[in-house]
């Protein structure tokens, strides 16, 4: 077993975790074993050559949010289960659990490149995962085109094609991206069930590409973390490893039958004591940790109180309160009550 430069030695082999939650960078993903047998996409014979991997670093955005994360036991079970069964994780919990959060930690650790984000609104369609299609565009260039009697060639359509995050995920890469489909509760009713087939299949096809003529089925297309464009073969996507995909939810709406089948699930639950002066301690040092046990107190007293407060909440007054800033103690404590303030209060 190997790491890259700057790495820390790889644990003994016998560790059966893929993903360790440690903050250390381990080039493991390949010490996967084979997925099960209805789990395998690259023998579909649709999914065409694979990719190399040139996916792009992390960017020190996404680290920094990798580091500050702590994660428990059954996290780490459960993100290990997704990385073997190949099935998308669903994680709920209460907003400032760190649900968005862990999806960035499996990218640093497991080196699998920049995070492909699909932010859930109730706007959002599949096709927006998968890919953008500018119809417009291309038709403005073919008619200038033919004004100009330019014949010489077609327009080159994958200028004006796009892959969504889901879709820039399920290309052939030879090691999986990860995925976060963000608040998937916020989404339209019928998104959960659209994602079905796309899930099971690890594949998809583009009806605007299908449609060319044969010597047009080769199309480069652009994809949505803005790396070199990628080949597309006759309209078809087709993974070869299966992306690591977690979805979130804040429990707003329950989700089909069908939907929870396809997923495995991991409910997040608030950080303790001893977890939140962890974290205090990786985003803002030992000292300033040391010095904020009052607010990390007032913080649980709060929560168990019944307010809805995040860790966020809890890391900004940290930084004002504790950190060193160290304004006027009047003004210390008014921003005590305004930064960690129940967020479902009506004023």
């Amino acid at each position: 077993m190997t790491t890259r430069a700057n790495d820390q030695a790889v644990p003994p082999s016998e560790d059966w975790r893929i993903y360790r939650g440690s903050g250390q960078r381990y080039d493991d993903i390949d010490r996967l074993p084979p997925p099960p047998k209805w789990r395998r996409f690259q023998d579909r014979g649709t999914g065409g050559t694979p990719l190399v991997d040139q996916s792009l670093p992390m960017d020190d955005a996404g680290s920094q949010r990798a580091l500050g994360y702590q994660v428990g036991d059954e996290t780490i079970e459960m993100v290990n289960a997704a990385l073997y069964l190949r099935r998308p994780l669903l994680v709920t919990g209460r907003p400032g659990t760190g649900k968005s959060t862990l999806a960035y930690s499996i990218a640093y650790e497991l080196l699998l490149g920049p995070v492909l984000y699909w932010p859930i609104t109730s706007r959002s369609r599949l096709e927006d995962g998968l890919y953008r299609y500018d119809a417009i565009g291309r038709l403005q260039e073919s008619n200038l085109a033919r004004s100009a009697n330019d014949t010489t060639a077609p327009p080159d359509v994958g200028r004006y094609l796009t892959l969504g995050p889901l879709g820039t995920a399920l290309l052939p890469w030879p090691r999986p991206r990860v995925l976060l489909i963000d608040e998937l509760d916020k989404s339209d009713i019928d998104l959960p069930n659209d994602l079905l087939n796309v899930f099971e299949e690890g594949r998809f096809e583009i009806p605007e590409l299908i449609r060319l003529p044969d010597d047009q089925s080769d199309v480069q297309v652009m994809t949505a973390d803005g790396m070199d464009r990628v080949p597309i073969r006759r309209g078809r996507v087709q993974c070869s490893a299966f992306p690591v995909i977690v979805v979130t939810s804040n429990g707003e709406r329950e989700f089909p039958p069908a939907f929870l089948r396809r997923c495995l699930r991991l409910d997040i639950r608030p950080p303790d004591a001893r977890t939140l002066t962890r974290i205090v301690a990786n985003m803002l040092g030992e000292e300033t940790a040391e010095r904020s046990q009052d607010l990390i107190n007032q913080f649980l007293d709060q929560r168990a109180n019944g307010d809805v407060i995040t860790t966020d909440q809890l890391l900004n007054a940290v930084y004002l309160v504790a950190s060193g800033i160290l304004p006027p103690e009047s003004t210390r404590q008014r921003l005590r009550g305004n930064l960690i303030r129940d967020l479902s209060a009506t004023t």
